[in-house]
């Protein structure tokens, strides 16, 4: 299959810049590619129903051949229970897929100049005591972390010296259609308390995934790191301008809070005076019955944004209530 034609460089309706988007389906894909659109730039997408799919290395080179960004986004998503065909599958998912995107740069004539790549805040160690930072943080351990290592590793191992690249270590994404959304139902069915570990039934898929830990997070205090959609985008197009900057960046908004105060938040904007506190057995029993693990929860990710402050990265939604209230309670008009 041959990539899409692209406009002459003479057409007085050649678009701004060409983006690729591998993953513009998901929650964070279908914004980027609204901006861009909205910028004027062209938008072409690498996906498994897209003119252009994975496994078709040739044609995913031709249609990267005179891009200016690259943006890999692809991934099974990590809200789903850790069976081993899960697993599988989310390590596959990543680092197969940016291998591809890889070999297929490599083949092209002309390269897009900068690849962004997704990664996750979730590569750092469970942290209570200090913020991780991209010069400090150090990595933890389990099968989050080894996919976040691997993948990684997939972006970085290639050998594409006409090609900057940044994997974007996001933490949870904020926005309409996002992790937010159980959270508020929860909040609204007045469960909308701390969240808390507590004692569990060990067994041998907890401890092949990571998430038979001790008992670490205690009465909410788990930091919570979060970033704004907004923000996402914002960092994409910022870096853009910014060809000094390559290597892992904190994507990550600049003032975690922890869980306890992330549900007085909710509490809040909802109007819910009280929420019920929710113990590691309640959550376990909830995410099996949502099809998820506690681990999302209950991980304290202590994560802030080091490189992207220091190089003048200024966040349109540094704080947490206002970035909530932003969605759930948007100003009228």
């Amino acid at each position: 299959m041959t990539a899409p034609e692209r406009p002459d460089d003479d057409d007085d309706t050649a678009p701004a810049g060409r983006v690729v988007i591998a993953g513009a389906s998901g929650f964070i894909g279908a914004r980027l590619e609204q901006a861009y659109r909205a910028r004027g730039w062209r938008v072409d997408r690498i996906g498994r129903r897209e003119p252009v799919s994975w496994g078709e290395t040739a044609s995913i080179a031709a249609l990267l051949d005179g891009a200016d960004v690259l943006v890999n986004l692809a991934g099974k998503s990590v809200n789903c229970r850790y069976s081993d065909e899960n697993r599988a599958e989310i390590l596959r998912s990543r680092v197969e897929t940016t291998r591809e995107l890889g070999r297929a740069i490599a083949r092209a004539t002309t390269p897009p100049p900068l690849w962004i790549n997704a990664s996750t805040a979730t590569i750092y160690r469970h942290a209570m005591d200090r913020p991780q930072t991209e010069s400090t943080g150090e990595i933890g351990r389990g099968f989050s972390v080894s996919v976040a290592t691997a993948w990684e590793g997939a972006l970085f191992d290639a050998d594409l010296p006409g090609t900057r690249r940044v994997a974007l270590r996001l933490p949870i994404v904020l926005g309409e259609g996002s992790a937010l959304e159980p959270l508020a139902a929860l909040t609204r069915l007045g469960l909308g308390g701390k969240q808390s570990d507590g004692v569990w039934f060990p067994s041998r898929r907890r401890r092949a995934v990571g998430t038979e830990h001790q008992q670490r997070s205690r009465d909410g205090q788990q930091r919570f790191s979060w970033v704004h959609l907004d923000d996402v985008v914002r960092i994409v197009e910022w870096l853009e301008t910014r060809p000094d900057i390559d290597g892992p960046i904190n994507a990550a908004a600049p003032n975690p809070e922890t869980n306890a105060e992330l549900m007085a938040h909710l509490r809040r904007i909802l109007g819910r005076p009280f929420g019920l506190a929710m113990p590691r057995w309640m959550l376990e029993l909830g995410s099996i019955a949502i099809r998820t693990e506690s681990e999302l929860v209950l991980k304290s990710r202590w994560v802030v944004p080091e490189r992207l402050e220091a190089a003048g990265f200024r966040f349109a939604h540094p704080h947490l209530e206002e970035a909530l209230r932003s969605i759930l309670a948007p100003s009228p008009g």
